[in-house]
Parts: structure tokens; sequence; C-alpha cells
């Protein structure tokens, strides 16, 4: 069978009759119900819906009609997605009590017309609102390579599930580093698109105007073909307008002449840790970089980003912090009360702000390509870590996770992390960054650097999360 971590491989062999799509599926319902216990990156397994569309995959191939490109690809969601005839949890305990979804997410749909099959829904931060995945009525998400450290958040299911080889393709959000920061401290790809250029269309949205979804893999290859399947306009997201589809996986082999790269100084080569520092130096040097720019009142753009999340995510949740209150996540809550008590002018400020940043970015980019920067600054922290040392001072872990991911996430950049080969190392990303619309660019750089064994998956072993699996407390889900 071909290797889980690689969807392309698996839509190859279905297609040509070497496995069928239920023999897939089934082996991964296997691994499933004997990790996932220890994983803790599932809150659904949809067995039954699976099972049923790889027989019906199976016969269309057999009556030699034409399927996808993702033709039998197990793929999951982060639990913010809908899912047709089950409740869309994200993340929380006051959501279980809406009705079931009436129909699939736009991006589910897309990824099952181009063939994949779904497997469930992941854990994730309550709201969206974390970097950890450490939900209180869900449990924590530990790190499929060290569990006792976070996978990240707020897609912390999605990226652990691609990093324990559970799916080979998960989709997740991303609002100031929610997709990049796991992919990071997993050691996986997680791509951040173009704001308005994938469908957010039957997800719960954290902050209307920053939130991005984009997919996780273990190459560039699967990442590609993912984001090529979810492209497209879609009326049901008013921010979802684009109607050119504009391929990328045909152009990941045309190397890297000609593409201009440069290295983001500043604020973005402060605080990393020497296992961030090396994976960095390591692009850098495979890419020979010697261009920095330096982008203004970065720090400014990191508050305008928060203030302006804050103020969105605590306006859209308003009735239930007022009836609900008690029943968030206690992170999650408080933070949703400092954002409802920020004056109306900060928001103001920080979306004047906005506009202006924006134009310094995009003018950076008409001189370059490609901008290159860390992900994070550290490695996964433990799970009940609080604080770390950032740029010689104690700092609180949640909100500095994001450092260097969420001063780019406001203006509606496409940005890629991607894992750095280590061996004598946890996992490190490293973010590319593109003018909007550039996917193919970033990918390109990304696919080059694969070739030259710059870049690779985090390897994953089994024994070690079975082996060292945190609490049972921090791992049960509630009923």
């Amino acid at each position: 069978m071909a290797t889980v971590g690689d969807g392309l491989a698996i839509a190859t062999a279905v297609r040509q009759g070497e496995m069928t799509a239920q023999a897939v599926i089934e082996d991964r319902l296997n691994t499933l119900y004997h990790r996932d216990r220890a994983l803790n990156c599932f809150t659904l397994v949809a067995a039954d819906r699976a099972l049923q569309r790889a027989r019906t995959l199976d016969q269309a191939i057999q009556a030699g009609q034409a399927v996808g490109p993702l033709a039998g690809v197990p793929f999951a969601v982060k639990n913010l997605f809908d899912i047709a005839g089950e409740v869309t949890l994200a993340g929380s305990k006051i959501n279980r009590d809406q009705a079931p979804a009436l129909q699939d997410a736009t991006a589910i749909r897309r990824l099952e017309q181009a063939g994949a099959i779904l497997m469930g829904a992941l854990n994730m931060d309550e709201y969206a609102y974390g970097f950890v995945t450490v939900n209180h009525h869900y449990g924590a998400t530990p790190n499929p390579h060290a569990p006792q450290r976070v996978a990240g958040g707020s897609s912390g299911g999605s990226a652990a599930a691609v990093a324990a080889q559970l799916v080979p393709l998960t989709l997740g959000s991303d609002t100031n580093g929610s997709i990049r920061v796991p992919a990071g401290l997993c050691g996986v790809y997680g791509l951040k698109p173009t704001y308005g250029r994938l469908s957010r269309a039957g997800t719960q949205l954290f902050s209307s105007s920053l939130d991005h979804i984009g997919p996780f893999a273990r190459s560039v290859r699967d990442t590609a073909a993912c984001f090529d399947a979810l492209q497209g306009a879609d009326a049901r997201d008013p921010v979802c307008t684009d109607q050119s589809i504009t391929p990328t996986l045909p152009v990941l082999e045309d190397g890297i002449d000609g593409v201009k790269i440069a290295m983001l100084g500043g604020h973005f080569e402060r605080g990393m840790q020497p296992e961030v520092a090396a994976a960095l130096s390591q692009i850098v040097e495979a890419l020979g970089v010697s261009q920095r720019v330096l982008l203004p009142e970065v720090e400014r753009a990191r508050a305008a980003a928060y203030v302006m999340t804050a103020c969105e995510g605590s306006q859209l949740h308003w009735q239930r912090l007022q009836t609900r209150l008690m029943d968030f996540d206690p992170a999650t809550r408080d933070r949703f009360i400092a954002g409802a008590l920020m004056p109306q002018s900060w928001y103001l400020q920080a979306q004047r702000f906005r506009r202006w940043f924006q134009t310094q970015v995009r003018a950076a980019l008409a001189q370059v390509d490609v901008l290159l920067a860390p992900t994070t600054p550290c490695v996964a922290p433990f799970l009940h870590q609080d604080t770390m040392t950032l740029d010689g001072e104690s700092v609180l872990v949640r909100p500095h996770l994001g450092f260097y991911t969420q001063p780019l996430s406001f203006i509606g950049l496409p940005v890629l992390s991607v894992p750095v080969a280590q061996s004598d190392s946890l996992p490190v990303g490293v973010q590319i960054i593109a003018a909007p619309y550039q996917e193919a660019t970033i990918l390109r750089v990304a696919r080059w650097l694969e070739t030259q064994g710059i870049l690779a998956p985090f390897p994953y072993d089994a024994a070690v999360t079975a082996g060292s699996a945190p609490p049972p407390s921090s791992l049960t889900k509630s009923p």
C-alpha cells in the first residue's frame, strides 16, 4: 500500500487499481482506533460516511468512470468546518446545543469532488482563539514527536493528524498563525493562502477580516494538489470572489531561476532559539540569500492584529458572552471579555494602521518575490508551560508563539510554513511569504528546497507517542 503520508501516491494507486479506496479507508480507521486515544486529534470519526464514499468511488473506477486527482485520499478537517448531519463544535461546549449542519462546508465539498474522502473532524482551541490546542472541553492534542509538548494551535489537531500519519491531508484555519504555528511545531507543511482565495463558507469564523482556511500535508506536491482542488469563487462567501483558478501543481518543477528572495530582518531576527536560527540559516544558505528587508512598525502591526482579532471575536460571540459566560473555556473567555471592553477607537486606529502597513509590505514585495522568516521563536513548549524566554525576557507562551506570524496575518498575504530537515532537534518551521495570489511562487521555492533535501516532514515514531502519552486527564473528551 502507498504510504499514508503521500496523498498523491494513494490517489495514483487507487485510480490504477493497485488498491481500493475501501482498503485505504479501512486501514486508516484501524489506525485511528488504535492510536488516536493518545494523540487526541479527532473529535469525530465519520466511519460510515467514509466507507460508503470509498465503496462508491471504487464502483465508479470499476465502471471506467473518471475520478478526481485526489481519488481515495483520506482527509479530515478542523472541527469548525460544517459536516452535514453533525454539530459544528468549533472546540466549544456551547456549540453542542446547536442543530446539526444542513450541508458540508464548501471546502469539504470541493475536496470530495476531487475524489478525497472525509474521515472526520479534528481538535482545536475553542473558537480558534489560541496557539496550543489545550482545550478545556475536549482535552489537549499533544505533539506527536514529543507528547509532553504542545502541537500548536489553534489547528493543532489538523497538524498533529498529518504529522502522525493518521491522514495525509487536513484542513485548518489561520487568523494570526493558527495554520503556520502548529505546522512549524509538528514538522509538516501548512499553507495560509491569500485572503479570500479559498472559500470559508460553512466554517465558524473567529475574526472575519483575518480568517483564512488552508491545508496541511507532508509534501509540497500534496499541499499544492489540495490547494488546487479548493480554488474558485463561491457565492456563499462574499470575500471569495476570484473566478480564476490557477493550478500550482504543474509549475512545481520549474525551479527558482529568476525568483528574487530576501530575509526579513529586525523583529524577525529577534528572540529565536538556536534550533530556529539554525533552521533559518539552512534555508538562507541553500537559496544563496544575502538581502535583508526591514519592515517598519512591526511591533505595532502585531498589536493592531491583536486588537482587531479581540474586537471582532468578542463581537461575534457577544450574545454567548452575555448568556453562557461560564461555559467558555476559561482561557478563551477572559480574552473575549478583554476584547469586548476595548474602545471602538482602538479598533478604528488598528484598521487605519492596517491599510498603511499593507502598503509598506506590498512595496517591499514589489522589489523581491519571496520573503523568509521563522515560523515560531522556539520549538514546541511543554503542555502545561505558562512562560518562556523571548529576547531575554520571560513572557507568556500562548500569545508569543505567534511572535513572527501575527505581524503578517492581517494584510492578506499567502504564507507557507515549511518543515526544515534537522536530525538533532524537535520540529522547526520557516515561513515563505509572497505577494497576494503568488502561491505558485511560494510552492516552487518550497519544492526546490524539498528536492535538495533541505525540507522534509519530521519523521514520526508511533512508539514515542504510545510510550509517552500525556496524563489521561488532559486527553479525555467531554461526553
